[in-house]
């Protein structure tokens, strides 16, 4: 049961390990986290005429209605984009997210090695350790998309509530699926750091129950302990012990034995 449920944590950490590190790559290679629409509401028959509509990455942005419709521009970091946008609030949006971009990027960086070196783990399983530190670093790069994940909503939601309110406007935004990809893949690398862990525990029980048993297996490993080498002077008084105690050997008293034909004959 012990090593049924060693291979069934083995398998189950490397794939949630693998599709963490899957779902976080796509996510942070594709421009679909965020998806914003901008418009003007016509008074005469109620309806509604997109002005802006684009998607954005942590890379690009996309214009798919609009004056730039069709064009896609690299996000920059240090300059701003020569793009045309209706509003300041959502430049300033595009301009927010980017703060939070490092914190996927170390995350991918953390996954990767924390898969590598589960990999090496789970082919020599005789390293314990190794077992340990590919599930702590899973959990970093956990911690890691989380805070890139709270700083880029927290963002998007400041400048949406310092937008102002204008009946004749309308403005509407929600997450697209590589958001989606980059929060699933976050639970996805806590679960393998958590099972990673667990298995380093059962491996290093299991390792020390072997051990344990091993001095009952072989008791002649380890009992009885060896005879350490006397010294002369113990051994020399131990041969003058033996002497003084032993007593010395009684002569043997025998009967004098007379042949039949040694009989004295007398003169007479």
């Amino acid at each position: 049961m012990s090593s049924c449920s060693s291979r069934a944590l083995t398998i189950l950490s490397t794939v949630f390990g693998a599709c963490g590190l899957l779902l976080v790559g796509v996510a942070v290679s594709t421009d679909y986290w965020l998806i914003m629409v901008e418009g003007v509401i016509l008074q005469q028959n109620q309806s509604m005429e997109v002005k802006m509509a684009l998607h954005s990455g942590l890379w690009r942005v996309c214009f798919v209605a609009g004056s730039e419709n069709g064009k896609c521009v690299a996000s920059e970091y240090f300059t701003e984009p020569d793009i045309e946008i209706t509003t300041e609030n959502t430049a300033n949006i595009l301009k927010m997210v980017r703060t939070a971009t490092p914190f996927p990027m170390v995350s991918l960086l953390f996954v990767f090695t924390a898969f590598v070196i589960s990999n090496i783990g789970h082919i020599r399983p005789q390293r314990t350790i190794l077992a340990f530190v590919s599930g702590i670093f899973f959990i970093l790069s956990g911690l890691s998309l989380v805070v890139g994940l709270v700083l880029y909503i927290s963002s998007i939601n400041d400048e949406v509530m310092n937008r102002p309110r204008e009946p004749e406007q309308f403005f509407n935004y929600h997450y697209g699926w590589s958001f989606a990809f980059a929060a699933s893949s976050f639970l996805l690398k806590e679960g393998a750091g958590v099972m990673s862990v667990y298995l380093f525990m059962k491996r290093y029980a299991e390792e020390e129950i072997s051990d344990y048993s091993g001095q009952f297996l072989h008791p002649e490993s380890s009992w009885p302990p060896p005879k350490r080498p006397r010294s002369a002077s113990s051994a020399s008084s131990d041969v003058s012990i033996q002497l003084t105690q032993t007593p010395p050997p009684k002569p043997s008293l025998q009967p004098l034995q007379t042949s039949p034909c040694s009989v004295s004959s007398s003169p007479y």
